[in-house]
């Protein structure tokens, strides 16, 4: 089976978005598959991270994926990424995906 995150995606078109605090991230990449990367303390991402010390832009860049999955709140996701990183709460309930979200914050 192959990584379903694998395919790198626009800022404007992420997997997921994670915030914490004023740190934003939209997650547009993975290089392991989710079974993997749980077991590797080094796996990472790509993303594009803004905050006030980007001035509001975004910046291109991998990351731990554990940092943003542990310091990050899941705050819009696709539904495939709620199924392997969501938890039974946030599948239950659902989340925005990523379009719906920015939509909403424009």
């Amino acid at each position: 089976m192959a990584n379903p995150f694998a395919k790198t995606r626009q800022a404007s078109d992420p997997y997921a978005i994670y915030r914490a605090g004023d740190l934003t991230w939209h997650v547009l990449k993975t290089y392991k598959m989710p079974k993997s990367e749980a077991k590797d303390p080094y796996a990472r991402s790509l993303v594009a991270a803004k905050s006030d010390a980007t001035f509001g832009s975004f910046e291109l860049g991998d990351t731990y994926a554990r940092d943003v999955r542990s310091f990050g709140q899941l705050i819009a996701a696709t539904p495939a990424w709620l199924e392997a990183y969501g938890t039974a709460l946030q599948r239950q309930r659902g989340l925005p995906t990523p379009a719906a979200f920015l939509e909403l914050e424009a």
